[in-house]
């Protein structure tokens, strides 16, 4: 992993949106398995939805339900809609970390395998919007994470351009191969099953590129003992 002394002060932080800044999982869970007993398919756990939910609806649906994967999203996103505010809880320490950021002239934005619809609502009901240049969700760009595609969509226009001077946090190894593909500099937040995740997603070879942190407010001490961009 790298080591923190490594790291240049970022000129942006984007950052994953589900189990990186808030936790929306009761609401995933009751409109997969929503999905899962309309079209006749075997319920998930909830430790089952965590670990299996990585990527975008549009990329996973097709392969889950084959001809019918239209149908099946149709029915998620009905039943997601109806409680998905209602679900949604901020990680404990983000929006502090957030304001923290705010005052650092850090160009900050979202990446996401969220619908971009249902993300920005998720922003806008926790007062979020001002903290973020762009929320970019699934189908905003024209290919979802892994793909960098959105991370190109979410620093278009701000004169940044992908580099390892821009820091990607997130959770789970969609991230690190999103990060990677455009160039980034990967932040992972720390978690029991996360190595054994990589390792499944063949990224150990990149494990050097990476960096863990404890949670997002791990950014903190991080962007403080950064080494300046003017001093490399």
């Amino acid at each position: 992993m790298t080591e923190a002394g490594l790291l240049s002060r970022p000129r942006a932080i984007l950052f994953d949106w589900d189990n990186t800044l808030v936790d929306n999982w009761p609401a995933i869970h009751e409109a997969l398995n929503a999905t899962f007993a309309a079209m006749g398919h075997d319920p998930w756990t909830l430790a089952e939805t965590k670990a299996r939910v990585r990527r975008s609806l549009r990329d996973s649906f097709p392969e889950m339900f084959g001809a019918r994967w239209t149908e099946a999203r149709k029915i998620f996103y009905d039943t997601f809609a109806a409680v998905h505010i209602d679900r949604l809880a901020p990680v404990a320490g983000v929006e502090e970390t957030l304001n923290w950021l705010a005052g650092k002239d850090i160009y900050l934005a979202v990446v996401s395998n969220k619908s971009g619809k249902y993300l920005r609502a998720e922003a806008r009901a926790l007062g979020w919007e001002r903290f973020f240049g762009r929320l970019v969700g699934a189908t905003d760009a024209e290919a979802d994470k892994p793909a960098a595609a959105p991370v190109r969509l979410a620093l278009e226009g701000t004169g940044i351009a992908p580099s390892r001077d821009v820091w990607f946090v997130g959770d789970g190894a969609i991230d690190v191969q999103c990060a990677l593909a455009a160039g980034l500099r990967p932040l992972l937040l720390e978690g029991p099953e996360i190595r054994d995740e990589l390792t499944r997603h063949n990224l150990d070879p990149f494990v050097v590129e990476i960096m863990l942190i404890a949670g997002v407010s791990g950014l903190q001490p991080l962007v403080d003992n950064a080494v300046p961009l003017s001093s490399r």
